[in-house]
């Protein structure tokens, strides 16, 4: 109520402003462009009432702006008699003059276009007001779906992991039932500590690094009783990087990857090495194998689920296109496996 009378009065001054000039005096002016001016303050609310019960779309502007100007004749003809009221109680007019026709014929000989001008403007703003809140509230709606569209194409994303490589631990654990059962059960062990972490990190999108290596480890313990000395794992990951922040179940598909595509096929195994360092803001995740590589015809298409899918998570959770999967041969032989991301802290995701 204040801001409106405030707002209002501003606009009377404004507008008495001007006729200073003349050779009236100046508080009289003042006193009748602040009472047509507040007259307009005191309809407002009622032609924003009349607005808003019209039976009319919002996107009919044709039809909306003739019925406002049907409508506008009786309310400016109702103003010409409040702003009479208005000068009248500020002495500016007598009340018997504020009640007869004179106001009427004022009106009539002249201020009735300058009147029906002003209501116009006045449900013109606020026809553009409704416009910007329906805008920012079809933006937010947007927004709103387009995160949800992402969250739900994660999970699906997450859940096509989860089954790869439990389906693959599976199958190497069938292999060995019969003829090694003592390392099948100890694979089963392994298993169901890789099943109990994955089920403790929920539907969580990003994990810290260390929690990522603690899942890798329990993977590479199956791969180990499977391959034995054909397989060699070194880790190099600063403890500093552990806190930092990585999508979940990112480094297991590579490093299955490594195994399945670059050193089962080599007679005699040989190494996987997972890196991780930190340059200009951004983690870098390396995971290189000396396997028999990728193949003079190997391209990006090429590429298995495992890592298909990374890649579009990877892509998704940082759409700022500041990170990045890189499939390349390993100088000296065999593959090599670059993630690169920006570096984030449990502290800055969880006030994000």
């Amino acid at each position: 109520m204040l801001i409106s009378l405030l707002v209002w009065t501003a606009v009377g001054v404004v507008f008495a402003v001007p006729r200073f000039a003349s050779n009236a005096a100046w508080w009289p002016v003042l006193r009748t462009s602040l009472a047509e001016w507040w007259a307009w303050g005191l309809l407002v609310p009622a032609i924003i009432a009349v607005d808003r019960r019209l039976p009319i779309a919002v996107s009919s502007l044709g039809t909306r702006l003739a019925v406002h100007i049907a409508i506008g004749i009786p309310t400016t003809l109702v103003y010409c008699y409040v702003a009479a009221l208005f000068r009248a109680a500020m002495g500016v007019l007598a009340w018997p003059d504020a009640m007869g026709l004179g106001p009427l014929d004022e009106t009539l000989k002249g201020g009735f276009l300058w009147s029906l001008l002003v209501y116009l403007l006045v449900v013109g703003g606020w026809q553009a007001m409704q416009y910007s809140q329906h805008y920012l509230a079809s933006q937010l709606r947007l927004e709103r779906m387009e995160r949800n569209f992402s969250e739900a194409r994660l999970n699906v994303l997450r859940m096509q992991l989860d089954p790869h490589f439990l389906f693959n631990a599976l199958n190497t654990i069938s292999s060995l039932v019969v003829s090694q059962p003592k390392l099948a059960r100890g694979m089963i062990e392994q298993l169901g500590d890789l099943l109990r972490l994955s089920l403790e990190s929920g539907r969580r999108q990003q994990v810290r690094l260390g929690e990522e290596l603690e899942f890798l480890g329990h993977y590479l313990a199956i791969q180990k009783m499977r391959f034995g000395d054909s397989l060699h794992v070194i880790v190099d990951v600063p403890a500093s990087t552990r806190d930092l922040i990585v999508p979940g179940l990112i480094l297991q598909p590579l490093v299955e990857n490594a195994v399945r595509h670059g050193l089962s096929p080599r007679p005699g195994g040989g190494t996987v090495w997972v890196k991780a360092s930190v340059d200009a803001a951004t983690l870098y995740i390396t995971v290189e194998d000396d396997g028999v590589g990728l193949g003079d015809s190997w391209t990006d298409d090429g590429a298995g689920l495992g890592l298909s899918v990374t890649r579009e998570r990877i892509a998704m959770l940082h759409p700022a296109h500041n990170a990045s999967l890189h499939i390349g041969p390993r100088e000296g032989g065999g593959a090599r496996v670059r993630v690169s991301i920006p570096i984030h802290t449990a502290e800055a995701l969880s006030d994000a």
